[in-house]
């Protein structure tokens, strides 16, 4: 796997968890139930919580590779991605060490200024790796 496949695989994780726990906050789960299914919505944020980890770096790694003076350029936003990745991080363990996940908890995540900056920080990016030209087919992956 390349480095650009590891960070795409990243943020596609990131973004299919939030995905997720945008409908898991829709349901209204809360109490017993909240004990009882908090499994799947673990199961996801443990996932978004380990592929914020180096994605700063990940990201630094492809940009170097791109060549130039590119990560120059880049050095600044890679700083603060670096910081919003650790400030939802942290958050993200925060929730996941709670013994019953409820819905309202999982939207008041979801509403969280870090990582509403983070998913930002990673839609510029995954539109920066994979540019949507309008008329234009996407490249087969072959």
């Amino acid at each position: 796997m390349t480095t650009a496949d590891e960070l795409q695989a990243r943020i596609d994780a990131i973004e299919e968890s939030y995905e997720f726990c945008l409908a898991y906050a829709a349901q209204g789960v809360a109490g017993e139930q909240a004990s009882k299914s908090s499994a799947q919505v673990r199961e996801f944020l443990e996932r978004l919580e380990s592929a914020l980890t180096v994605l700063a770096g990940l990201f630094s790694s492809v940009v170097a590779e791109r060549g130039d003076d590119a990560l120059t350029r880049y050095q600044s936003f890679i700083e603060v991605l670096g910081r919003d990745a650790a400030d939802a991080q942290a958050a993200v363990r925060m929730v996941l060490a709670q013994p019953a996940i409820s819905s309202q908890m999982i939207d008041n995540l979801n509403a969280l200024i870090h990582l509403r900056a983070l998913l930002t920080d990673v839609f510029l990016i995954d539109e920066i790796l994979n540019p949507r030209i309008p008329g234009a087919a996407k490249p087969s992956p072959d």
